[in-house]
């Protein structure tokens, strides 16, 4: 039982809901078809018989005495009814024909043999003494009937109450048994037609329900495969990221180190030189190497600026996207002197601000890595919007590089890919000897940007 379970709940929601449909449906359809069947049955069978009784009823009642008094027909009466049952219609139709009264004894019957015979009421004698008409197909069970069930082909069993015409009392019950081949055939398509309707329409409930549940566990699937692909990335990303941190601290006290470090070394060197302490250096000696030092301090200073100002994001939560790339060109042509092409279309769309700050810094890195590798040639930044998905190129005409090489570029590219591609986006490189174009695809419906 164990082992069936594990199985059941190893299958996707779909295929569940296939077994388990699939049996319930089934189920369904077969309890569904032998109820419609039977009723139809029930129905067609209980009309033919109305029709038969009300046919027999029209032509033997004329002829039938007042059966309240009468206990025997008359020789008349039987050769009648000998005639009028054995011959045209009636003949062809009925095989046996048997007038009850209510204490069992049998007034006519076409089989001599039985006339005259008191017999026990049975249940369907009784429910037709109470003014009920009993219809039954192919079901010769009585026991006078040995006739009856030699015939060979199915019948129609009838017990039909004769009424008496001013009290409407129940007088008398005629039993006849009619050949029922025709009913037989109408029977079975009937049924046949009851049941392809039945597990038609029943099948085509299930065939669109199961279209809605494997739709929806496709969906439910991917949803999955594609928070598992999310939760992934974010892991690797995460790890990246510490790394990558780990880099841009070094780098930044690299920078430090060797730049303004340096220089501030060496002006604090300057200070302890002769030229300053020493008392025979005259004015113009010291006023020179003051010079030097405010030079290098200067110089130091500078060199802390840029540094700052590549670390420190300029206000753009309010800056419309466009805006916020038209900074950051700016900024680079303020800081270098270079020149830049621009393409950057006019956006005014609400723009969350993790993707302002992903386009700035993009072309922010993208310009410098031009300026530090393409020395500033031919640099253009495009910026547009085609669709839900923002695009932005950045340029260079330098020399090129591999792109499999690109890991010499070192952290800024890596910083870049993880930068886009944690906000969902892609991140590309082409290079060739004519330059070198880095391309940024973000769609800002996305989930991950908001």
């Amino acid at each position: 039982m164990k082992s069936a379970l594990d199985f059941v709940n190893s299958l996707s929601l779909a295929k569940q809901f296939f077994l388990a449909g699939g049996i319930v449906t089934a189920i369904a359809t077969i309890i569904i078809g032998l109820h419609v069947t039977e009723q139809i049955a029930q129905t067609v069978t209980r009309n033919a018989a109305a029709t038969t009784a009300l046919y027999v009823d029209s032509i033997i009642a004329p002829v039938l005495p007042d059966l309240t008094r009468e206990t025997k027909l008359d020789e008349s009466i039987e050769r009648t009814l000998d005639e009028t049952l054995g011959q045209g219609a009636l003949g062809k139709r009925l095989v046996s024909f048997r007038l009850w009264r209510k204490d069992g004894l049998i007034l006519y019957s076409n089989n001599k043999k039985l006339m005259g015979r008191v017999v026990p009421p049975g249940e369907n004698r009784k429910r037709a003494f109470n003014g009920e008409l009993v219809a039954k197909f192919d079901e010769v069970d009585d026991p006078e009937s040995d006739a009856e069930r030699a015939v060979g082909e199915p019948l129609l069993e009838i017990y039909n109450p004769i009424l008496q015409p001013w009290s409407g009392q129940v007088v008398a019950v005629t039993e006849f048994y009619e050949r029922a081949g025709e009913l037989e055939r109408s029977l079975t398509r009937a049924r046949f037609r009851s049941w392809v309707v039945t597990i038609t329409v029943t099948a085509g409930f299930f065939l669109i329900l199961s279209a809605i549940v494997l739709r929806g566990s496709r969906t439910i699937e991917r949803q999955l495969h594609e928070n598992l692909d999310l939760t992934l990335r974010v892991k690797k990303g995460s790890q990246r990221a510490v790394a990558l941190n780990e880099k841009f601290l070094r780098r930044v006290g690299a920078d430090l180190h060797d730049g303004p470090a340096q220089l501030m070394a060496y002006a604090a060197l300057r200070m302890d030189s002769e030229q300053i302490l020493s008392d025979d250096s005259n004015r113009a000696t010291r006023e020179e190497e003051v010079a030097t030092i405010k030079a290098s301090l200067d110089e130091a200073i500078r060199d802390i600026r840029v540094i700052c100002r590549g670390l420190i994001l300029p206000h753009i939560e309010t800056l419309s996207v466009s805006e916020a790339a038209r900074r950051a060109v700016e900024h680079y042509q303020s800081r270098t002197g270079a020149s830049v092409d621009t393409a950057i279309e006019p956006l005014n769309e609400e723009i969350p601000a993790a993707v302002k700050i992903c386009v700035y810094r993009f072309i922010q890195e993208g310009l410098n890595n031009g300026w530090r590798h393409a020395e500033g040639k031919g640099q253009r930044v495009e910026l547009r919007l085609p669709g839900d998905e923002i695009t932005v190129v950045v340029q260079d005409a330098g020399q090129g590089f591999k792109a499999e090489n690109a890991s010499f570029l070192g952290l800024g590219l890596s910083g870049l890919r993880e930068r886009v591609e944690s906000l969902g986006g892609k991140f590309e490189i082409n290079s060739s000897f004519a330059g070198t174009t880095l391309t940024m695809f973000l769609n800002i419906q996305d989930p991950m940007v908001s």
